[in-house]
């Protein structure tokens, strides 16, 4: 059985509009490439990063501070392009 990690990390959301339908969608065509369980989320509140509609509801205006939390054997692999994701933000700008 493969070893399960777990990591987690806190990212700004850095881009102008913050996580409106096309940053939602680059983060579920990225999650969805990996088997791990990927959730993001702010304030106690979590959705899955696979998930297009939960991604909507999270409130990721610009400035807003969201949990990474991935859990699984590709973890590390998939938290090193969600980070390159909000670092180039969303290569919107």
């Amino acid at each position: 059985m493969a070893k399960l990690e777990t990591i987690v990390r806190e990212f700004e959301v850095e881009n102008k509009y913050g996580i409106h339908a096309r940053p939602a969608a680059l983060l579920v065509k990225i999650a969805g490439k990996f088997s791990c369980d990927i959730l993001i989320g702010k304030k106690g509140y979590e959705v899955s990063a696979k998930s297009i509609m939960g991604l909507l509801t999270i409130e990721g205006h610009q400035g807003a501070k969201l949990h990474v939390h991935a859990v699984g054997a590709d973890a590390e692999e998939a938290m090193a392009e969600i980070a390159e994701l909000f670092a180039n933000k969303f290569f919107e700008e």
